[in-house]
């Protein structure tokens, strides 16, 4: 066997660089300022599904979570402590008598601030046993 054939010389040339430092911090540069004007514009997008961040005089108005999806179900009247037979802790006094009551509780509000006042609430329908209407609240509305 020849070896002569196995064995060949390659040619060398000089390899040429492209990095270059100017266009690397030009680079960074860009980077830099692309990332921080995205930043700043995510900032001011609007959020869904947070706490409701209204102006001072509306903020005493309405407290809890603007979620439409979840909290779809509203009912108006006046707020009063107390459930029916273990369901709910508090009830909306509407028209019609007791058995138009809605029996509320609430995993995001606070209803005991709002006891006696007339109110708009938003929340999620739970089947209930001996209740007629036994709602989640997840917003409040003080209505005048």
């Amino acid at each position: 066997m020849d070896t002569n054939n196995l064995i060949h010389n390659l040619d060398q040339k000089p390899v040429q660089s492209e990095f270059s430092y100017g266009k690397f911090f030009i680079f960074v540069g860009i980077a830099v300022i692309l990332g921080t004007a995205l930043g700043f514009g995510l900032t001011k997008l609007p959020k869904k599904g947070k706490s409701v961040n209204l102006s001072s005089a509306q903020a005493e108005k309405t407290v809890g979570i603007v979620d439409k999806k979840t909290f779809k179900d509203k009912a108006e009247g006046s707020l009063k402590e107390g459930g029916i037979d273990g369901e709910g802790n508090f009830h909306l006094e509407r028209p019609g008598g007791v058995s138009q009551n809605v029996y509320l509780t609430s995993t995001t509000v606070d209803l005991s601030q709002y006891i006696n006042k007339k109110v708009r609430v938003w929340g999620e329908t739970f089947a209930a046993e001996k209740a007629g209407w036994l709602m989640d609240v997840g917003l409040v509305e003080i209505l005048k």
